[in-house]
């Protein structure tokens, strides 16, 4: 049987508890109704207006049906609104409201400190070598996920 300290698995699973844990936290704290997936949504139609929902799961690498519920809440909270596509009367796009942009404006400095504690027990040249493996091992297993990340 092996110890569960030495099972990459097992410690990729409790960071990402702790990482959920922290940004949870620091969402209450500042107090912003978001989840880090709502979170992930949001930037990636600041960043991209006029997503549909398929598109905006694969580039947050989320299952599109669950997604589904996550725009549900974004647009009961006013972040986000459905319009139909001007090219395509079967198809909704999605784009922030003001609303969106400002909460996402005021999440983004908990965010950015949120990232900076998950890797405070490292070194800044540990950070680095950890980012680089981190981003090697999940672009090597993309297409194993439920919800690979796929590009626009």
């Amino acid at each position: 049987m092996s110890d569960l300290e030495t099972l990459p698995g097992h410690l990729i699973r409790r960071l990402q508890q702790i990482a959920v844990a922290l940004f949870s936290t620091r969402m209450g704290e500042a107090d912003i109704d978001l989840t880090a997936v709502q979170f992930a949504a949001l930037m990636t139609l600041r960043d991209h207006p006029g997503l549909d929902q398929q598109t905006l799961a694969g580039m947050i690498a989320y299952d599109r049906v669950t997604l589904g519920g996550v725009i549900d809440r974004l647009e009961q909270k006013d972040l986000v609104v459905r319009e139909t596509s001007p090219t395509d009367r079967r198809a909704r796009i999605l784009n922030l409201t003001e609303e969106g942009r400002q909460t996402l404006d005021r999440a983004i400095p908990w965010v950015d400190r949120v990232q900076e504690e998950i890797l405070a027990g490292l070194s800044d040249e540990e950070q680095a070598m950890f980012m680089t493996l981190l981003s090697k091992l999940t672009r090597a297993g993309n297409e194993l996920s439920r919800a690979p990340l796929r590009g626009r």
